[in-house]
């Protein structure tokens, strides 16, 4: 993870062809970024993606970096995609990588993000147990016992 070169950014997204109508709405001052690469060795550069170009020729700007505090290099750069694709016989699908072309480590559908994953299975957690809760409306609620009518214990038919 590092910050955004703010400066940097805004002249990159202005002066790129097929960049933002108005580059402060996509880079903020205090902007961080993770690298999207998954993993990957030390020699290579850690990248995120901050702009897709509105151009045929399929080029994105990136933002990439290696290093650390004030060892860390970076640079800003226009890129062409991968081309490569995934395709699912099973589903009809195919995905593409959503990565530069030569980028180092894995294509982008096979990367996972396991701080993605837990904070998913969080909220998938909290949905369950609201959704369980709410799953037997007719069951009052502890606040509504006094509404529970009187009811005499009988086995009588």
């Amino acid at each position: 993870m590092t910050q955004v070169p703010y400066a940097e950014a805004l002249l990159a997204l202005a002066t790129m062809e097929g960049g933002p109508a108005h580059p402060p709405d996509v880079v903020e001052a205090e902007d961080f970024v993770l690298c999207e690469l998954g993993d990957h060795d030390e020699s290579a550069e850690h990248a995120a993606h901050l702009w897709t170009a509105d151009t045929p020729d399929d080029q994105d700007l990136w933002f990439l970096w290696s290093g650390a505090g004030a060892h860390r290099v970076h640079r800003l750069d226009t890129l062409r995609l991968c081309p490569a694709v995934l395709r699912e016989l099973a589903t009809h699908t195919v995905t593409t990588c959503a990565f530069f072309d030569h980028h180092p480590g894995p294509h982008s559908f096979s990367v996972t993000d396991p701080l993605g994953d837990l904070i998913a299975e969080h909220v998938h957690s909290e949905v369950r147990r609201l959704v369980s809760e709410d799953d037997d409306p007719g069951a009052p609620d502890a606040s509504d016992v006094s509404d529970v009518p009187d009811v005499p214990d009988t086995d009588a038919p």
